[in-house]
């Protein structure tokens, strides 16, 4: 089964920086992260395929900077010019592409207050 682990969540403040990582116990090819604000649905934030080819919501594009290490399983989000509006949990996942299967981790808590 596969095993998702979110770290990097906090409190920081508007304009401020985060950096959250998500390792994985396999491979995949098709990585990402979803956020979900409250008393919101989840939405893509952005996800990464193969060695670097990216995609980001309209919202956290030239903010948010999505990358992987293939060695370790592992996939990052660099988080700058944070707004208060970045508030959520996010959520790593992975996706099999063949089957379009989805799995999620946990969710890590990123909170943009003043």
């Amino acid at each position: 089964q596969v095993q998702l682990v979110e770290s990097g969540g906090a409190l920081a403040h508007p304009g401020g920086s985060l950096r959250l990582s998500c390792v994985a116990s396999v491979r995949f090819n098709m990585m990402g992260w979803y956020r979900q604000a409250p008393g919101k649905q989840r939405e893509l934030v952005a996800y990464i395929v193969g060695a670097g080819s990216t995609n980001y919501a309209d919202s956290v594009k030239d903010r948010f900077t999505i990358s992987r290490d293939s060695a370790k399983n592992t996939i990052y989000l660099q988080m700058n010019s944070l707004k208060v509006e970045d508030t959520g949990v996010y959520y790593c996942y992975v996706r099999n592409q063949l089957s379009g299967q989805t799995t999620w981790g946990q969710g890590t808590q990123v909170t943009v207050s003043s």
